[in-house]
């Protein structure tokens, strides 16, 4: 199966489609799939629900995204460096549906695993158990209350990585892992941009973070440029 495409486009030629739902890799802008997002955006679809930590920042990112309105809902744990995103939905333009940071992870993590749902401590008695079951369990500390959280089964997800092979194997560098790995087993369709493609074979199976069977395309999104989300310097002496 060829699952290396000459460009993020291509790539996503026949996936894409209007009111679909999104996971996105990355944090902040560590790990974010650049190409892919500027592809989508250049794709002109609407109505997408992204599942993401955060919309990026406001020229970057999904933020990108924002500022052309193609997005209707975002599924996210940490939204605080986007003015757009705020003023949207402050203006009620964005559906928000926020959600802890581990719950995230582990919400995209057990769509992945087939896992449709889980039941967690974190957010009982207050809004983010609003509308959701709860059930109490005794774990050996007493009975407790936990909420049911559903698994994130995306229709497509879009990851960055450092480098893979060519079968798909995927490595992730550093911090820039984050939530690239459950957000790339948790879609349908799984596309991966990566800085570099090594032959199959040549990279140590230990050292692999995701496997190829998660994977059906890939792009070679190098180079990059390091952007910084805030920068902050000494006053000159």
């Amino acid at each position: 199966m060829q699952k290396l495409f000459p460009d993020a486009a291509a790539a996503l030629e026949g996936v894409l489609r209007n009111d679909m739902l999104i996971a996105s890799g990355g944090f902040g802008l560590c790990g974010i799939p650049e190409r892919l997002l500027d592809a989508i955006r250049d794709s002109g679809v609407t109505g997408l629900t992204f599942a993401s930590n955060n919309a990026g920042i406001d020229n970057e990112g999904i933020g990108k995204l924002l500022r052309t309105k193609q997005v209707k809902k975002m599924i996210s744990s940490y939204v605080g460096e986007n003015k757009e995103f705020e003023r949207q939905f402050l203006a009620g333009e964005l559906e928000v549906e926020f959600c802890p940071q581990g719950t995230l992870a582990e919400r995209m993590r057990a769509g992945g695993a087939g896992i449709p749902g889980f039941y967690t401590k974190t957010g009982v008695g207050t809004q983010v158990a609003e509308g959701k079951e709860v059930k109490r369990f005794d774990t050996g500390e007493g009975p407790q209350d936990y909420i049911l959280e559903e698994g994130i089964f995306a229709d497509l997800s879009i990851v960055k990585a450092w480098k893979a092979d060519e079968t798909g194997n995927v490595v992730f560098r550093k911090t820039a892992r984050n939530f690239n790995v459950p957000a790339a087993t948790c879609g349908k369709v799984c596309v991966v941009e990566v800085e570099e493609i090594v032959p199959a074979g040549s990279l140590d199976p230990d050292c692999i973070h995701l496997p190829g069977v998660f994977v059906q395309r890939m792009i070679v999104g190098a180079p990059y440029d390091k952007k910084i989300e805030f920068r902050t310097v000494r006053e000159a002496a």
